[in-house]
C-alpha cells in the first residue's frame, strides 16, 4: 500500500487535518500522521465571526501522531499533506520537516498544502517561482519566498496543490487526489 504523510503539530486545524486524513485513505492509501514527536496532539477549530477582526480558535479533537519527523525516511512516501492552523508557525523550524518537504519538492511528489501550511513550503524553499494560494493573512509568507499568490479556492502548479482554508477542502482534495493517483499510476 502506498503511504502518504499528513503533517500536524499542536494547534493544527481540525478540518484541515481530518478531511484529508479520511479522503486519502478512501482511495487505498495508508495515511501516517507525522509530527515533531510521536505523541498525542491537540487540534483546534477555527471560526470567523463578523464582529471579530481575527479568527476565533477553540479546542478541537486530540489526534495521535504515528511517527516523528526525525524517524521518517521520505523515500518511502508517495505524497505529503501539510495541514493548516497555527502548528506550521512553529513546526516550520524543525530541520527534519524541512528535509522531508525539500525531498518532495525536489522529486516532484505531490504536496497538498492548506491555509498556514504555506509557511512550511515557504521556509523549505519549494515554492519559489510557483503560483500558490493560502489564507490571505499568509500571502506575505508566500510572496516573500518567491511565489505568486492567487486568491482562488485551489491553485495547482506542478506538484504543489494549495488551498486557502478548509472551506475549499472539496476542491483541494479533488485536485490532490488527481495528482496522487497519477503519481501512483506512473510507478
Amino acid at each position: 500500500m502506498d503511504k502518504v504523510l499528513l503533517v500536524i503539530g499542536d494547534a493544527a486545524e481540525v478540518t484541515d487535518t481530518l478531511y484529508p486524513y479520511y479522503r486519502i485513505a478512501e482511495d487505498g492509501y495508508e495515511v501516517l500522521v507525522a509530527a515533531p514527536e510521536k505523541r498525542m496532539y491537540h487540534l483546534v477549530q477555527h471560526d470567523v465571526h463578523p464582529d471579530w477582526d481575527i479568527t476565533i480558535e477553540s479546542k478541537g479533537y486530540n489526534f495521535a501522531s504515528d511517527i516523528a519527523f526525525a524517524d521518517i525516511n521520505e523515500e518511502e512516501y508517495i505524497g505529503l499533506v501539510l495541514s493548516g492552523g497555527r502548528a506550521p508557525e512553529y513546526i516550520r523550524y524543525d530541520e527534519d520537516l524541512m528535509r522531508i518537504t525539500r525531498h518532495f519538492g525536489e522529486t516532484g511528489k505531490p504536496i497538498a498544502v492548506v491555509c498556514h501550511g504555506i509557511e512550511i513550503v515557504a521556509r523549505a524553499g519549494v515554492i519559489e517561482g510557483k503560483k500558490v494560494t493560502c489564507v490571505q493573512k499568509c500571502q506575505y509568507d508566500a510572496e516573500v519566498c518567491g511565489a505568486t499568490w492567487i486568491d482562488a479556492p485551489v491553485v495547482v502548479d506542478g506538484n504543489i496543490i494549495s488551498a486557502r482554508t478548509f472551506h475549499d477542502n472539496t476542491e483541494w482534495m479533488r485536485e490532490y487526489m488527481k495528482a496522487l493517483n497519477a503519481a501512483r499510476d506512473a510507478r
